[in-house]
C-alpha cells in the first residue's frame, strides 16, 4: 500500500478521473444476467464502496466516467471471437441498448457532470471507445479503476490504462469477480505489479481533503 502522502500526490483532483466499469443493472443489479457476479459485488461490499467513491468524487470535484457494455438488438458490430461473447448471446438477460439493463445500477448515483460512455464491442472500456480521448482532454494523469469483473474487464482496463501512459489506482475493495477468492489473487499476483493498490477509505480521504 502507498503512503497517504504518495496517494495524495497521485490523486490530485485536477489530474484524476474515477472510472466505474460495467456497474450496470444487467450486470450487478437484482435482475443480473450474471447472478453469481452480482451477488459477489454486493455481498463483498464492492458495489457499496463504488457508490461511496462516486459520491466522494462528486463532492471533491473529481471527474467520473461510467463505462457501460451493451449490444444492439440485432447484434451488429458485436464480437463473436471468444467463448465469453458467444455465451453472453444466450443469457436470459441481454445488455440491450436503451433498456434498464444498461442503466447505471443503484446505489451508484450519476451526476449531471459525469460522462456515461457506451461500447458495443470488445472487452475493455478504453479500447476503441471515447474514454481515452476524454481522459486526455480532461488532463487525466491518474485513473482510478472500479467495478466488475476482476475476471476480464477490470484487468483489461488497468492494462490498457498503463499502456496508454496513465497511472492506474485500484481500490481493492471496490472491484469484484468470481469466485470470491479470485479477486484477491488477481490483485496480489497481477494488478499489484502494474497499478497502485489501495482501499476505498484511503481514496476518499484524498478526494475529500480541504482544497487550497
Amino acid at each position: 500500500m502507498p503512503s497517504r502522502e504518495q496517494l495524495s500526490t497521485l490523486l490530485h483532483p485536477d489530474g484524476t478521473v474515477l472510472l466505474t466499469v460495467e456497474c450496470q443493472q444487467g450486470v450487478v443489479g437484482p435482475d443480473s444476467a450474471l447472478p453469481e457476479l452480482a451477488k459477489e459485488a454486493r455481498s463483498s461490499g464492492a458495489l457499496a464502496n463504488i457508490a461511496r467513491l462516486v459520491a466522494g468524487a462528486h463532492r471533491g470535484g473529481v471527474q467520473v466516467i461510467h463505462a457501460i457494455a451493451e449490444r444492439r438488438p440485432d447484434g451488429r458490430g458485436a464480437n463473436h471471437n471468444a467463448r465469453l461473447f458467444r455465451a453472453a448471446e444466450r443469457l436470459p438477460v441481454q445488455q440491450l441498448s436503451g433498456t434498464t439493463a444498461v442503466r447505471v445500477a443503484p446505489p451508484i448515483e450519476v451526476a449531471e457532470e459525469d460522462f456515461v460512455v457506451r461500447r458495443l464491442h470488445g472487452l475493455s472500456p478504453l479500447a476503441g471507445t471515447d474514454v481515452d480521448a476524454l481522459l486526455r482532454n480532461l488532463g487525466c494523469r491518474t485513473l482510478v479503476v472500479t467495478g466488475v469483473s476482476a475476471n476480464v474487464a477490470v484487468p483489461n482496463t488497468v492494462f490498457d490504462a498503463v499502456n496508454r501512459g496513465y497511472n492506474a489506482v485500484v481500490p481493492a475493495d471496490a472491484i469484484a469477480g468470481v469466485p470470491s477468492d479470485y479477486t484477491p489473487a488477481l490483485i496480489r499476483n497481477t494488478l499489484a505489479l502494474v497499478a497502485t493498490i489501495t482501499a476505498t477509505d484511503d481514496v476518499l480521504a484524498c478526494f475529500e481533503r480541504p482544497r487550497r
